[in-house]
């Protein structure tokens, strides 16, 4: 009787094991930040990536229908994955790309612009994050389309593919 007992109890028990391990395989625990589209881009003062100059980003905003912004650092592997689709994107005149390199060592950087090219019209250091994290960021890469009156248009989060270049091309005509 206490072995029939002990055998349904431990049937019971590996039984509830079961299940909620099952249940915790099929829930995400991926974030995803709210929506950011619709929102205008506040100004924000960073530095110069080469200059170390104080700039508004409210300067940077006045001279194209259409800004990339997008979020990277050199130790980012999936930014070395999607950098040849900015140097693609960069190509484009209606367009003006701008790089916020996220809390990156300076030196490694410059050894990533030097090595894959350099797609930016300006590039901005944001050494601690706060930046990136104002922006609605929660890792690297990044990228935003912003129109000229400063509204986020569409953020892709993760690398540029060839999937998100056609839909950057459909939204910039």
């Amino acid at each position: 009787m206490k072995n029939k007992i002990f055998l349904i109890s431990l049937l019971l028990f590996f039984s509830f094991c079961f299940v909620v391990l099952f249940k915790g395989l099929n829930n995400s625990n991926v974030y995803v930040p709210k929506k950011t589209t619709e929102k205008t881009l506040a100004n924000f003062v960073a530095k110069d990536f080469f200059t170390e100059k104080e700039i508004f980003f409210d300067q940077v905003f006045i001279d194209s229908e259409f800004y990339i912004l997008n979020i990277w650092s050199s130790w980012c592997l999936p930014c070395i994955k999607e950098h040849p689709k900015l140097m693609q994107l960069s190509k484009n005149k209606s367009l003006k790309l701008i790089g916020l390199n996220y809390r990156d060592n300076k030196k490694n950087a410059k050894k990533f612009i030097n090595k894959f090219g350099n797609p930016y019209s300006n590039i901005f250091s944001d050494r601690d994050g706060t930046i990136a994290i104002e922006l609605g960021a929660y890792g690297v890469p990044e990228t935003i389309i912003i129109d000229r009156n400063k509204k986020i248009l569409k953020k892709f989060i993760g690398p540029l593919d060839d999937k998100s270049i056609k839909e950057i091309n459909l939204i910039i005509k």
